[in-house]
């Protein structure tokens, strides 16, 4: 397993989705840059988190077979949002909900298994990252429901949602890398702090453009006095 194909595979994919993941991030919401280097990342990450689950489904590591599928999950609805028209549902966002509160059910038991266990770990993980993860699937259900309650959503929550799940996938595969496996990158890395940053700064990134599209309609100038004629700033 340590040298298959599927892992390097895995690696490569990975590689390529925080690299892919950045730039999408860093381009105009919208433009050319940023569909393309979005749609790189949306396949890279899929094959990363499928691969990732595959392998921790061998060799018996619940707790990340828990992470591939929540990462997964949320790259899939993230781009099915984006491409899809506003204020449509379909079998999809079912099947995803599915997953996600599997996600929520998973997360507490384990994190249960691990608060009351004696080592303070549940396969190899504390309470403390269940938690998280089991909030993060718990927020995208809440999201999901809202969504199939309504048929549909459209506008600024339309955008909310690819980004801020497209967001937290990079987060995830960001902190797998950076800070799970910090041993592999050189020591001034480690020691200036510099992994930190580049694990956070998909939240940042993500963070930011949220309070873009927000407040989007705020920073657009009004109409002269007396012209008639406005001009807006692009989001």
């Amino acid at each position: 397993m340590k040298y298959s194909p599927i892992l390097m595979l895995h690696i490569a994919a990975g590689t390529v989705g925080l690299l892919s993941g950045g730039v999408a991030a860093s381009f105009r919401k919208g433009s050319r840059g940023h569909a393309i280097a979005g749609n790189v990342f949306f396949v890279s990450m899929l094959i990363m988190s499928s691969c990732g689950v595959f392998m921790a489904i061998r060799i018996s590591q619940p707790g990340n077979v828990l992470g591939g599928s929540l990462t997964f999950y949320l790259v899939a609805t993230a781009w099915v949002t984006a491409r899809r028209g506003e204020l449509a549902t379909n079998i999809f966002d079912w099947g995803a909900l599915l997953v996600a509160l599997g996600a929520v059910s998973t997360a507490a038991t384990f994190a249960f298994e691990a608060a009351t266990s004696p080592t303070g770990l549940s396969h190899d993980y504390p309470a403390s990252t269940y938690a998280f993860l089991g909030s993060i699937a718990l927020i995208a259900t809440i999201g999901d429901v809202r969504m199939l309650v309504r048929h549909g959503i459209t506008g600024s929550q339309r955008i909310a949602r690819h980004l801020w799940r497209m967001c937290f996938a990079l987060f995830i595969a960001s902190s797998s890398v950076f800070l799970a496996r910090a041993q592999i990158f050189p020591a001034f890395m480690r020691t200036t702090g510099t992994l930190y940053i580049l694990t956070i700064l998909p939240i940042i990134l993500m963070i930011y453009w949220l309070i873009r599209v927000r407040f989007a309609k705020k920073w657009r100038r009004q109409p002269l006095p007396g012209t008639g004629n406005a001009y807006s700033v692009s989001a």
